[in-house]
């Protein structure tokens, strides 16, 4: 199993990409939580720190490894009247739901997880993943086309390019040329670009629909006990750890004897993989709530950058600042801005992210002009027509 993780992690990018098409909180679900994810599975999957999965005593009448298959892939139990068992004065105390029974008269709780941990984990990381995976899809590397070629455009003061290593120092010709291009660029897909900016929204909803997916799915998987996994532990007086992730458990493998009588033999396992399950579980509880809550606040904040992108010339001039520092032509700010719709506001957005400050500031510049020419053409050629009359008969 480690070595088919191993080959899948050199297929799937784990640094996060120098061009940024997202935001932080969308990194917090592709990158950092699958990364979590997987080195979690990769952890309860590896037999060389925990060593068996499960270890069974039993009678004679058993062979260990029987006992030990049996046991690990049909699942053990715990009795609930043992749960709370005093140690009746014993030095060593009694395990938590190991304890005599009498068959199918007593309630029991089945712990049938155990076995499918590693691949749970390993597929809610996919499953993360697939949001951002999407979005690559659909974005098409839009933003990346566009700005490939400006990684050294702000040292551009020669008349000549220049060769540096394994890179390029473009010409001051050649830098007016490329910003020219993608100026050309932006300005014949104005209001055309929408659904770029509808698959990212939509992808960011994603996010949402499968943390609160991820969350029921392991409730669940481990019978219930997820929602109020941290709160039943930190308030209860017996440790729910214990009673949902127990380090021993019973097992009953049943085997007919030379008469063809059904012998019953009880085994008692040592659940070693659970000493790290209740951890991961326990930081999986904090962080896929964590993890809510910054997804929603991602949401709201989306929400308003929608509502005051062409409202609000402050958001705009902090937005911008924020993500370039060359923007400080009030003017061409409020007039680029003022004629862009939301997906074109979000891609002019992502390009200053993405941009020099130097560089972002002359194609911004450039766009104001453009965009200030082709409105006086507009108002000039309505002007016109409004100025002729048809001709009537008299």
């Amino acid at each position: 199993m480690l070595q088919t993780f191993g080959v899948l992690a050199q297929r799937i990018r784990l640094k996060p990409k120098t061009v940024s098409i997202d935001n932080p909180v969308f990194r917090l679900h592709y990158w950092v939580t699958f990364l979590l994810l997987l080195v979690c599975s990769i952890l309860v999957s590896s037999q060389q720190y925990f060593g068996e999965h499960i270890q069974c005593i039993a009678d004679s009448g058993v062979p260990a490894h029987v006992i030990n298959t049996y046991c690990f892939f049909t699942g053990t139990f715990t009795v609930v009247k043992h749960l709370e068992a005093p140690n009746n004065g014993n030095s060593i105390p009694n395990h938590p739901g190991v304890g005599p029974m009498v068959r199918d008269e007593e309630p029991i709780i089945r712990h049938s997880y155990y076995q499918w941990v590693p691949f749970f984990l390993f597929g809610q990381g996919l499953l993360f993943y697939v949001p951002h995976f999407l979005w690559k899809r659909m974005e098409g590397g839009r933003i990346q086309a566009l700005v490939e070629g400006f990684e050294n455009a702000a040292l551009a003061f020669s008349e000549t390019d220049l060769q540096m290593r394994n890179s390029v120092v473009p010409s001051k010709v050649t830098r007016d040329a490329n910003i020219l291009l993608v100026r050309k660029a932006f300005l014949q897909r104005l209001h055309i670009n929408r659904p770029w900016a509808s698959w990212l929204i939509l992808c960011e909803l994603l996010n949402a629909v499968n943390v609160i997916f991820q969350i029921v799915m392991m409730d669940c998987f481990l019978g219930g006990a997820f929602l109020t996994l941290a709160p039943d532990w930190l308030n209860s007086e017996v440790n729910m750890l214990d009673i949902v992730f127990p380090k021993v458990t019973k097992c009953i493998f049943h085997k007919y004897g030379p008469s063809g009588t059904i012998q019953n033999h009880d085994a008692m396992c040592v659940m070693a993989l659970n000493v790290v399950n209740e951890k991961i579980y326990m930081f999986l509880w904090f962080w896929m709530w964590f993890l809510a809550a910054a997804t929603t606040l991602g949401l709201i904040w989306r929400l308003v950058t929608i509502v005051s992108h062409s409202r609000s010339v402050r958001f705009n001039k902090i937005m911008f600042k924020l993500a370039n520092v060359g923007i400080r032509d009030v003017w061409s700010l409020v007039k680029v801005t003022k004629e862009c719709h939301f997906s074109d506001w979000l891609f002019l957005y992502y390009l200053a992210k993405n941009m020099d400050g130097f560089v972002f500031r002359d194609l911004f510049l450039g766009l104001a002009e453009e965009m200030d020419v082709e409105k006086d053409k507009q108002l000039e050629l309505n002007h016109n027509d409004s100025d002729e009359t048809p001709l009537t008969e008299s």
